[in-house]
C-alpha cells in the first residue's frame, strides 16, 4: 500500500514539474495591467468584460436577384433576394412558390435541385423531401457585410489556373 502512495506522490511531482514546464512560451513577458484588457472574442472588439459595447449595425440584404459564384462544389447557393416575412413550416413553404418544379418557369427562377428531391436511401420522391424542407439550414441570404477575419480562398478553378501557369 506504501509503494502505491508513494508512486501516486512521484507521479504528482512529476505532472506539476511537467505542467510549469509547459507554460506559454511568452511567460517570461509582463503581465498585462489589471486595466488593460486582450480579447480574443471578436463580438466584443476589445471592450472589456463590464462595459458593453455598442452593437454593429446590421447588414442589409442584398435584393439584385444575382446569383453569386458558389467557392466549392457543393456548396448551397446562397439566396440573392430578401426572404423577411417568408413563412416555412411544417405545412408551408413560401419558398417552393417560386423555386418549385411548376413555380420556377412561371417566376424565372431556378428549380431546387433533384437531390432535395431524394430521402436518405436515395429514392426519389415526388415532393420535397423532409430532411431538405427548411431552406435555411443550409441557404442563406447575401448581405453587404464586411467579412470579420481575412480570407484567402481560391476557388477549384483558380488553383487549377494556378498550377498550369507554373
Amino acid at each position: 500500500m506504501r509503494a502505491l502512495l508513494r508512486i501516486a506522490v512521484v507521479l504528482a511531482l512529476l505532472s506539476g514539474a511537467f505542467v510549469l514546464s509547459a507554460q506559454d512560451p511568452e511567460s517570461s513577458a509582463p503581465a498585462p495591467a489589471p486595466t488593460e484588457y486582450r480579447s480574443l472574442d471578436a463580438l466584443r472588439r476589445g471592450a472589456p468584460l463590464e462595459v458593453e459595447p455598442p452593437a454593429p449595425p446590421m447588414a442589409r440584404v442584398e435584393n439584385r436577384d444575382l446569383r453569386r459564384q458558389r467557392g466549392w462544389p457543393e456548396q448551397p447557393p446562397t439566396i440573392p433576394h430578401a426572404i423577411d416575412g417568408y413563412q416555412v413550416t411544417t405545412h408551408a413553404n413560401r419558398c417552393m412558390v417560386c423555386h418549385s418544379r411548376a413555380g420556377a418557369e412561371q417566376f424565372q427562377a431556378p428549380m431546387v435541385s433533384v437531390t432535395h428531391f431524394m430521402d436518405r436511401d436515395g429514392q426519389v420522391l415526388a415532393q420535397v423531401s423532409p430532411r431538405r424542407y427548411f431552406c435555411n439550414q443550409c441557404h442563406v441570404v447575401q448581405t453587404d457585410a464586411p467579412a470579420l477575419v481575412g480570407n484567402e480562398f481560391l476557388d477549384v478553378d483558380a488553383v487549377i489556373s494556378r498550377q498550369r501557369e507554373r
